[in-house]
């Protein structure tokens, strides 16, 4: 296997939120093709220096705040790189193509609309996912779902997963298109946690698939919906999200559960050593809320699910 080119890569955002992408040159490693802005890290040199200078020279800013994203290894048939990304929210200067290179700010969703490096596809969920996954507990009736989901999404809640286990699939339908126009009035993705058969039959634009449903799924192509997740416990079912295309995935327990109480949990060493082999968005799950978020980040993942933290 040939050795790794560090890139360090940015999703660059404006104050309307939309990222920054830049077309790569015809005669290049896959010219023709949208990427984020980058470069190489040089060796020795701090990856955020090294985002820094590619920026200036690439775009003319000057970063003022920024912090990782996602580490990616990835394997072409001619090169491997390692895709060091961050997010980059604050920076001086108008951005412009410096090296003469087309340059287009675009809403996250309009990402998927553009053609991108295959190495480049968990920058794009990861560009659109938030920080916060909310999975739904129990509810006394669809009334109380409604007011809690009411209040996530006040809250600034912006993906919710349904997972309702003691339901029966038609009161499940039911309750899932009671809720849907709510997320959607909001600007909110509203997943399920469910079979994929149920999933397409609801037109669900996120299915969440337990370990037990990961392993039964044959290819990715079954579920038509736009994000397909699924639960993980171990560096096998990482490897398996990945081979079977899952476009991100839960990883716990990282810390203990009131509904698992004496469980083995993972722990922030253990999650990151894990997660820095993945090559997709990692939500941290068990045990966590909002004051974890940022030991969350820091460790690797894409943020934070839970569901009494925020239901």
């Amino acid at each position: 296997m040939s050795k790794l080119i560090h890139v360090a890569a940015a999703v660059i955002r404006d104050r309307r939120g939309r990222i920054l992408i830049a077309r790569r040159p015809d005669d290049k490693h896959q010219g023709g093709l949208w990427e984020f802005p980058g470069g190489k890290v040089e060796p020795g040199e701090p990856v955020a220096d090294a985002l820094a200078r590619e920026l200036q020279e690439e775009l003319g800013i000057q970063v003022t705040s920024s912090r990782p994203l996602i580490l990616i290894p990835h394997h072409y048939p001619d090169k491997s790189v390692l895709l060091d990304v961050w997010e980059v929210d604050g920076f001086e200067g108008e951005a412009h193509g410096a090296e003469g290179q087309p340059v287009r700010w675009v809403a996250p969703e309009a990402l998927d609309d553009y053609a991108f490096p295959a190495a480049n596809a968990p920058i794009v969920a990861a560009a659109q996912l938030p920080e916060r996954l909310l999975i739904t507990g129990e509810a006394a009736d669809p009334t109380d779902y409604e007011v809690r989901v009411r209040s996530a999404l006040e809250g600034g809640i912006r993906h919710l997963m349904l997972r309702a286990k003691t339901l029966k699939d038609a009161d499940f339908a039911t309750l899932y298109r009671q809720l849907l126009p709510l997320c959607q009035q909001q600007g909110a993705c509203l997943g399920v946690n469910t079979s994929v058969e149920q999933a397409n039959a609801l037109g669900a634009e996120h299915l969440h698939l337990t370990s037990e449903r990961l392993e039964a799924l044959t290819e990715r192509s079954a579920f038509n919906g736009r994000w397909l997740s699924a639960s993980c416990h171990s560096p096998e079912q990482i490897r398996m999200a990945q081979e079977k295309g899952v476009d991100f995935i839960t990883l716990s327990p990282v810390q203990a559960t009131a509904s698992h109480p004496g469980a083995p949990v993972l722990g922030w060493k253990q999650f990151a050593e894990w997660v820095s082999e993945a090559t997709l968005p990692v939500y941290a799950l068990g045990g966590l809320g909002e004051e974890d978020l940022a030991s969350a980040r820091a460790h690797g993942a894409q943020g934070v699910a839970a569901i009494s933290a925020w239901w």
